[in-house]
């Protein structure tokens, strides 16, 4: 009862939050309330797990759920100042920014907590329509192409999903989560088909390849806190979904060989990136892709550990973003200069950098460490070789644009004040990040 009681919390929390629609001041304040309970309540569930009925949560849950809910309490306090300053027009108003920023969060909780198939597929599906508004919060005709073409293509995707849990169910004739993984294993044509068919489903929100098109449009046009938001929850949540139907059957070449190909081409684009949240949208991809070889070849821990590290570090390189663009008004990066007179935003923007490109002793060097000796024992060695190469090449594409934008000699001799509350956000979520890294090592995961 007890378990089932928390659940329901975590899931009605943010809902209950929406009461206060009429009364800005009133929204913001449960929305940082609801965010404040979110994490609490799954820090409790961490010694309550595993659960196992109408719901579904162990170890590997637990982490996700602590990803989505530190985030949305660090992205609801950033949206204090950021959307106050924001003039916001269009369909997205202050009060229904909010609603919609604890119905995206009640939706990707959904999906990861329950013990269905179909019933993930329907919360991945919720997240589509709260996110898409969202992406319009500042109203730019560029905004809302990638609002519609975020919709268009992770709407195919999603139905590609369908098609994959339609297929576990003629199999099994059920899609209860627990009984389907406790069952004997089926080595069939059709589990086949459906797992390879998730991959490319739900690989569509996680930035697999060739389905990610979307990902650098949508994080780079939404407003920071909800960039943060999609690179460090949505993203990982799918991924989530992923594993839970990769586990039934595990196509492990097929789940080495589509993320390695997504990370190459990753670090090709990004080698010519020019805009600053662009650049960080494709950094996600490799993290997230990363992560799920990690998941592939058994290397779950390494995988929580990188999402936990990324989670915190992205955001941060996204809230840190956010400032720049409102200080200096522009978001190409050969506009942006002399940022180490910001100094919180710099120490931020800069520690973020190092963080989500794996650099030690940061938790996304613990947990790529882990991955990457995991794959070399699994057999892959091409593809080790390959990740090796191209990792390196990104973490030299983004750690130059940032020393660019921090170091290089400034073209203003004064910036407008540092907001602090929104900086100091950012700068906390960077050095979470740091902190994983350096907990892991005193324990001695890589050891």
């Amino acid at each position: 009862m007890r378990h089932t009681l928390l659940e329901i919390l975590l899931l009605t929390i943010p809902i209950i939050a929406n009461i206060g629609f009429f009364n800005t001041k009133l929204l913001k304040a449960l929305s940082l309330a609801s965010s404040s309970l979110e994490l609490i309540i799954s820090l409790l569930l961490y010694f309550e797990i595993p659960v196992k009925g109408i719901f579904l949560i162990d170890n590997v849950t637990i982490s996700f759920l602590l990803i989505v809910s530190s985030i949305y309490l660090l992205s609801v306090v950033y949206s204090l100042k950021y959307i106050e300053a924001e003039e916001i027009k269009g369909i997205v108003s202050e009060k229904l920014y909010y609603v919609l920023l604890n119905f995206f969060v009640a939706s990707m909780i959904f999906s990861m907590i329950i013990n269905d198939y179909g019933l993930m597929w329907v919360g991945v599906e919720l997240t589509t329509v709260a996110s898409a508004l969202l992406i319009t919060t500042e109203y730019s005709e560029i905004s809302l192409e990638a609002a519609w073409r975020y919709i268009i293509i992770v709407s195919a995707g999603v139905t590609v999903a369908l098609f994959s849990i339609i297929l576990i169910y003629y199999e099994y004739h059920t899609l209860t989560v627990t009984s389907i993984l406790s069952s004997q294993p089926k080595d069939s044509l059709i589990i086949k088909l459906a797992v390879a068919l998730a991959l490319i489903g739900f690989g569509t929100k996680v930035g697999v390849f060739p389905m990610y098109t979307w990902l650098p449009d949508a994080h780079s046009e939404s407003p920071s806190p909800i960039s943060a938001l999609f690179s460090a929850s949505l993203l990982p949540v799918a991924m989530y979904v992923l594993y839970r139907v990769y586990e039934i059957y595990p196509l492990t070449d097929l789940f080495v060989a589509l993320p390695t190909l997504s990370i190459i081409t990753a670090s090709i684009i990004l080698f010519k990136q020019w805009h600053i949240k662009r650049m960080f949208a494709y950094s996600t991809i490799e993290n997230m892709n990363l992560a799920l070889i990690g998941l592939a070849t058994g290397q779950v821990f390494g995988a929580v550990i990188l999402l936990l590290a990324h989670a915190f570090g992205k955001a941060a390189a996204f809230y840190s973003s956010g400032v720049i663009i409102k200080t200096f008004n522009e978001k190409k990066i050969d506009e942006i200069n002399g940022l180490y007179r910001m100094r919180i935003t710099s120490s931020s923007l800069l520690l973020s950098s190092m963080a989500v490109t794996g650099t030690p002793p940061f938790g996304t060097f613990v947990g790529e460490f882990l991955i990457l000796k995991t794959l070399v024992q699994s057999g892959f060695i091409i593809e080790f070789i390959l990740l090796v190469i191209f990792l390196a090449l990104i973490f030299i594409s983004i750690n130059y644009n940032v020393s660019r934008m921090i170091f290089s000699r400034p073209k203003y001799d004064r910036l407008p004040k540092e907001p602090r509350l929104m900086s100091l956000v950012s700068l906390i979520s960077s050095i979470v990040s740091l902190g994983i890294g350096i907990i892991s090592i005193i324990w001695g995961v890589i050891g």
